[in-house]
């Protein structure tokens, strides 16, 4: 599978897609991706995010609840999550926990009760994901210490920072912890100067590539910046291109190498290779 292009992070499920999906999925071919990870977002959606991953060639799944729904979300999710991973541990589409995490950028999230309750979340999944020896996919948007201090207290469990912007202290920290860095859409952009200097100066194969469509379009997708074109699974060969470009070798290198660091931090898409 490290031949081809496998896109870590694409909310596939996600209502947007819903009337072309078919044809969304033939433009994600043509470009050459072959394997896509879908994570969850809240515990109403699991059931949707797995026939979704069930739906496609190459499509896998994370089960997870979003810091960004845990203002809605509820103790007893949390048990509908460990009985879902029990219930889908044997289904090799099943690749990890997620997306799990802390966001402090948005104003509404940062309420000293909704930061204990994200941080509450946070760590009960970290929990599963131990139990059932599962990666987890990281949302950490202004967040990188926090999470990080989380982490450390689970040795065993490993995962991708997606859609990473931190520092690069920060970085080498969740690469010591033997994580993997996402890279996306806004590494495309050439105001993005920290993200674009982390691309091509750490090791290539502490990255993974991702799109998170439909959100972070890249930046040809910006007619205007107040009306962005949807972002689609598609677009990750042409990131693949520009991290490539940034970094001054071949993209099929680059594919090589992000694909394996893939399977490395996501064992069960190696099965599936």
């Amino acid at each position: 599978m490290d031949d081809f292009l496998i896109d870590t992070h694409c909310h596939l499920d996600d209502p947007l897609f819903t009337a072309d999906f078919d044809e969304v999925m033939q433009r994600s071919g043509q470009a050459g991706v072959k394997a896509i990870v879908i994570p969850a977002v809240e515990a109403a959606s699991f059931e949707r995010t797995m026939a979704c991953a069930r739906r496609i060639e190459g499509g896998y799944f994370a089960l997870g609840i979003h810091p960004m729904y845990v203002p809605m979300a509820k103790p007893e999710d949390l048990h509908t999550l460990e009985r879902y991973l029990e219930l889908t541990l044997d289904d090799p589409r099943l690749v990890a926990v997620g997306e799990i995490g802390l966001d402090f950028f948005v104003p509404a999230l940062r309420t000293p009760e909704l930061e204990e309750k994200q941080i509450f979340f946070y760590n009960e999944q970290l929990k599963l994901a131990q139990k059932f020896e599962l990666p987890v996919l990281l949302h950490v948007r202004r967040s990188q210490d926090l999470i990080l201090k989380y982490a450390r207290r689970y040795d065993a469990v490993r995962g991708i920072a997606h859609a990473f912007n931190g520092s690069f202290q920060q970085a080498e920290r969740f690469l010591s912890f033997g994580y993997k860095l996402g890279m996306g859409g806004a590494m495309t952009f050439t105001r993005a100067k920290q993200i674009r200097r982390l691309a091509t100066q750490l090791p290539l194969d502490a990255f993974v590539l991702e799109t998170d469509a439909p959100d972070i379009p890249p930046a040809w997708l910006h007619g205007s910046c107040e009306n962005p074109a949807r972002n689609e699974p598609c677009h990750l060969a042409r990131i693949a291109d520009t991290m490539a470009a940034l970094r001054e070798i071949p993209v099929a290198e680059l594919i090589s190498t992000t694909g394996r660091a893939a399977m490395e931090v996501l064992p069960r898409l190696a099965l599936g290779a």
